[in-house]
């Protein structure tokens, strides 16, 4: 399944802007090339850069690599729950209270994208034993409709998004 087969129905306005930064790509396969891409792109990232803020306020990389796996097991949770044809609708979360909350600057490098690996080994089996029925099903989160297939988009545009930032504002 790729993006382009999504309806505007399945997701928000705002997760518009992570499915246009996933490409038109098939969701298994990117989830699983787009993690390899991101650690090589970060192990290559000088390691001065990993602690540093481009403006006062913002998320030094670490914090950012943190955030990328906090909002994927979110996301993942959210999938399942959809997927189960749970019909509770799904709260938001405030990501700025997350990236408060995490000892990210004080960890190392490796030991985050260890995790990072994890997590998404861990969203691959998910979306990997979805049926198609499963993956058309929506729910609601974060007071909008959102289908299953589109969460493993966001997912990835989500990641896509951060690695550009990295680009423009870090290095």
């Amino acid at each position: 399944m790729k993006t382009d087969e999504l309806s505007i129905t399945e997701y928000s306005n705002f997760l518009a802007t992570y499915i246009k930064a996933a490409g038109n790509v098939e969701m298994i396969e990117e989830l699983e090339i787009c993690l390899h891409e991101f650690i090589r792109f970060v192990q290559d990232i000088p390691m001065e850069k990993f602690d540093y803020c481009y403006e006062e306020g913002k998320w030094t990389i670490k914090e950012i690599i943190q955030h990328i796996i906090d909002t994927e097991r979110i996301f993942s949770y959210r999938a399942l729950r959809i997927s189960r044809n749970d019909k509770t609708p799904l709260a938001g979360f405030e990501q700025n209270d997350y990236v408060e909350n995490t000892n990210a600057n004080n960890r190392g490098l490796q030991g985050l994208l260890t995790e990072m690996a994890i997590v998404r080994q861990s969203t691959l089996a998910l979306f990997k034993s979805f049926s198609e029925e499963q993956l058309k099903r929506t729910g609601i989160a974060s007071n909008a409709d959102v289908s299953v297939r589109a969460i493993g988009f966001v997912i990835i545009g989500h990641q896509q998004h951060h690695q550009n930032i990295f680009k423009e504002r870090y290095l």
